[in-house]
């Protein structure tokens, strides 16, 4: 049990670690806060869980004479770590229809979830790890009493729980929310083909159709005008879910949106990058509102 509790820890602690260097990171690259990851907590699960394997791919080489040692060491990380992205990345996009990242850019990438350049920093940052950042942090964890490192390793278990129960249910709302507009668009593409051809043959050179004319024509344009304004009756109600949809209400769907900017997605790209745009838009009005009442 007390193992497991250890191991909870370093889970809660290396996550927390992880959510601050990329939210610093993206801080200083953008030079807003942004709250990183997929949880709305500060803990990056995926930071927490490859520190655990790098301990794990490790442990078996830590008696090996140096450098062998660090070279093993070295590729276990880099293909623990490789293997651990991968499953996520492929996990979450077939659950959510959203990549949380994406190398689909960076050269010898595989299917956009993983690539030879991130490969190779896990191999590197797996040494640092176990032989320079662990150390310590083992050595002040085993100097904490046994009923404290109990009792906080369990409250952080709670809340983190808790945390991710709600994070999930948003993304699996926000895909429901990305399958409804595509739905939606594809639905606004097919009566907007259907309204061009009904304009098409309303405007259509009367001259050419003299026979259909004098044979009741006139009875053909009143059904095709009733055809239209169906047609763009059933394009403004689209319209108009499209806008209801798109306006997130939910603090965790629009935090989620905020907080991995780089998220993709093949099927719903359009429709995620529409989200994207409004929400950005909606901050960027907010931001301008803050700076007028300022003045």
């Amino acid at each position: 049990m007390t193992q497991v509790i250890q191991w909870l820890f370093f889970f809660y602690l290396y996550s927390f670690l992880g959510w601050c260097f990329e939210s610093g990171y993206v801080f200083l690259k953008t030079g807003r806060p942004v709250n990183r990851g997929f949880l709305r907590g500060p803990f990056l699960p995926l930071y927490g869980s490859g520190a655990v394997m790098m301990l794990v791919v490790s442990g078996p080489f830590q008696d090996m004479a140096f450098p062998w040692k660090l070279v093993c060491i070295y590729i276990a990380g880099c293909l623990g770590a490789t293997v651990l992205e991968y499953v996520t990345g492929v996990t979450m996009e077939a659950l959510f229809k959203i990549r949380y990242w994406d190398y689909s850019n960076n050269k010898f990438n595989f299917q956009g979830h993983i690539c030879l350049g991130t490969s190779l920093a896990w191999g590197v940052l797996t040494v640092f790890m176990t032989e320079l950042i662990h150390r310590p942090i083992a050595r002040a964890a085993a100097g904490i009493p046994g009923g404290v490192l109990t009792a906080v390793t369990l409250v952080l278990t709670a809340a983190v729980g808790a945390d991710f129960g709600l994070s999930f249910k948003a993304a699996l709302d926000l895909r429901n929310v990305l399958m409804k507009l595509e739905k939606a668009r594809e639905e606004m593409a097919r009566v907007q083909k259907r309204v061009d051809v009904v304009v098409a043959l309303l405007n259509e050179d009367l001259s050419k159709r003299r026979e259909e004319l004098q044979s009741g024509f006139a009875q053909r344009k009143e059904e095709l005008q009733a055809e239209l304004a169906q047609l763009r009756q059933h394009y403004g109600a689209h319209l108009a879910d499209r806008e209801r949809l798109a306006g997130l209400r939910d603090f965790f769907q629009r935090d989620m949106i905020r907080s991995n900017p780089t998220m993709v997605s093949g099927r719903f790209g359009e429709s995620l990058r529409e989200l994207q745009e409004k929400l950005e838009q909606e901050l960027a009005e907010k931001r301008q509102n803050r700076r007028n009442k300022k003045k």
